[in-house]
C-alpha cells in the first residue's frame, strides 16, 4: 500500500453532487488517497476509496491471509524475530552468490 502517514481525508458528499463532479471526485481519491463517504437525504450509503487501498483490503479479507497474518502476530509475540539488517545482509550475500555461479556457468558455456 503506498499511503502517506498523515490522516487520510474523509469527504461526506451528497450522491446528486457526487454524480455531477464524478470524473474530480475520482480524480481525488486516486491522486489525495481519501476517502469519500456517498450520501442520499444527509444518510452515509456508500464509500469511495482508491482501487488500490480497495485490493488490498480485498486481500485482508482471505482466511488465508488472515491465517498468517495471526500465526506472524504470534510469532512475533513469542519473540521468534530477526533483526531486519541481518536478513538484509544474508539475502544480499544469497544474490551474490547466485551472480558469482550464474557467471561462472555462461564462462564455461562459451569454453565449451
Amino acid at each position: 500500500m503506498k499511503r502517506s502517514s498523515k490522516t487520510p481525508r474523509i469527504r461526506h458528499l451528497p450522491i446528486t453532487k457526487a454524480r455531477i463532479n464524478l470524473g474530480a471526485v475520482v480524480k481525488n481519491i486516486h491522486l489525495n488517497k481519501e476517502y469519500v463517504i456517498l450520501e442520499k437525504d444527509g444518510i452515509p450509503i456508500a464509500a469511495i476509496m482508491d482501487v488500490e487501498e480497495f485490493e488490498d483490503y480485498l486481500e485482508l479479507q482471505d482466511p488465508r491471509a488472515k491465517r498468517i497474518i495471526a500465526e506472524s502476530r504470534q510469532e512475533s509475540l513469542a519473540g521468534k524475530t530477526r533483526d531486519a539488517r541481518l536478513l538484509l545482509t544474508e539475502l544480499e550475500g544469497e544474490d551474490e552468490k547466485d551472480r558469482k555461479k550464474t557467471r561462472k556457468e555462461a564462462a564455461r558455456r562459451q569454453t565449451a
